[in-house]
């Protein structure tokens, strides 16, 4: 059999299941690649709201990431939470070492009830370690507006494209209205809009999901764009199968 390429997630971890590194490695398998993970770092969450981080230190992250790279060919990085300054400088130490790797960063700042998940100090590291790295940045329209100070998506992505990624997906899952605008921006322009049914309810999970089948969709040799339009496709068919789970959001159907 033909060896599957390997995505590597390095986000928080979900005890509910729902999100953080529970749905990559979901997502991961169900596109046909092999998922490995670092842990950035541990949470208290069930599937309403997430109740407290638990950091882990920069040199454990760094160690669970060498011991990977030694190991075995990675071929697309895919970052979610951080919760913490030590754990983005150790992302950007990993980076750093791999220049070569495309990675897909879901800047997870806040959980789906809203509260805040990191602090105007870990936002500017953000900004300054990890997102000069990037390939594909996916913000959320709200996540976007925190990173900038702005309110206008468009000032926002080119803001996030001067900082150094190449290539920043505003999603608009936040924003009012019937359908949900998806805009990708490249080189100080909008190259492309997609446009979602709004499905009902409130879901847990989408953004990492989403971020994990571009991943997926990079390592399996598609361009940017066309990544993006169809791990969009794969996410609302997730969404679409959603289930409830707990008392909370519900939780996607990611293998169909």
């Amino acid at each position: 059999m033909p060896k599957k390429h390997i995505i590597l997630s390095i986000s928080g971890h979900d005890p509910s299941g729902g999100a953080g590194v529970q749905a990559d490695i979901e997502t991961i398998n169900a596109l046909g690649c092999q998922p490995c993970s670092v842990i950035s770092c541990l949470t208290v969450q069930d599937s309403s709201t997430v109740k407290r981080l638990i950091p882990l230190s920069a040199d454990d992250i760094v160690e669970q990431a060498t011991m990977l790279f030694n190991d075995m060919p990675i071929a697309v990085i895919k970052i979610g939470l951080c919760g913490s300054i030590a754990a983005v400088e150790a992302i950007e130490q990993i980076l750093r070492s791999k220049p070569n790797i495309p990675v897909v960063f879901d800047p997870v700042l806040a959980c789906g009830d809203g509260n805040s998940l990191a602090s105007k100090a870990l936002v500017e590291s953000i900004k300054q370690r990890i997102i000069p790295l990037t390939t594909l940045l996916t913000p959320n329209s709200l996540e976007a507006k925190k990173l900038t100070g702005t309110s206008s998506l468009d000032a926002a992505a080119q803001q996030l494209l001067e900082l150094g990624t190449e290539y920043v997906l505003i999603t608009g899952g936040h924003e009012p209205g019937q359908q949900i605008n998806n805009q990708l921006f490249h080189q100080q322009h909008l190259i492309n809009s997609y446009q979602w049914p709004r499905q009902v309810g409130e879901f847990h999970g989408t953004g990492c999901t989403l971020a994990s089948a571009i991943a997926c969709f990079i390592a399996l040799t598609e361009s940017i764009p066309k990544a993006v339009e169809h791990a969009q496709a794969y996410t609302d068919r997730a969404v679409k199968n959603a289930h409830q789970v707990g008392k909370g959001q519900a939780f996607l159907g990611r293998t169909f």
